[in-house]
């Protein structure tokens, strides 16, 4: 009887583990690929702000660009965007100008914009139309169940 009370501890240690980290999202990659958002008739998609992203704990790069799509809207644009994926990875706005810890993102604040579409490709994330870019100016791919930033992306006024 107790050996059989070891194996159920085991699974069940095992499966509380497996959902905890999910170690098979680090095998597979998620490719998205989603088209330049359109503006509203004929204004011209603006980018406001820019960076490259450094990574922090996981190998990042690609390009981080918050555009102003000319009717109110405004959307960051991940290009040639690679991270490794993990899991409930999301997408942050961080009031700072850097973030190369995980403090830095606690405690200065920050804006979730979604959920990471995928670790790989070009995807959009609405950016809230009141929100204080002077203010957010920075991009952070957050771990949000393990707190840790895979990687930031310095945002550049745009010229």
């Amino acid at each position: 009887m107790k050996r059989r009370a070891w194996i159920v501890g085991v699974v069940v240690l095992g499966g509380i583990g497996w959902y905890l980290f999910r170690p098979e999202l680090l095998l597979v990659n998620k490719k998205v690929s989603e088209e330049q958002v359109a503006s509203a008739g004929a204004t011209v998609v603006r980018a406001l702000a820019q960076g490259q992203f450094h990574s922090v704990a996981h190998e990042t790069h690609g390009t981080a660009t918050i555009q102003d799509l000319g009717d109110g809207r405004r959307v960051l644009r991940l290009t040639e965007f690679a991270t490794s994926n993990g899991p409930d990875v999301r997408v942050y706005l961080v009031a700072t100008t850097d973030a190369k810890d995980n403090a830095t993102v606690t405690k200065a604040g920050f804006v979730e914009l979604g959920k990471l579409k995928g670790n790989e490709g070009n995807q959009n994330y609405d950016v809230p139309g009141d929100l204080d870019l002077s203010r957010y100016r920075a991009v952070t791919i957050w771990c949000r169940r393990f707190s840790v930033n895979f990687a930031t992306a310095p945002l550049n006024p745009a010229s």
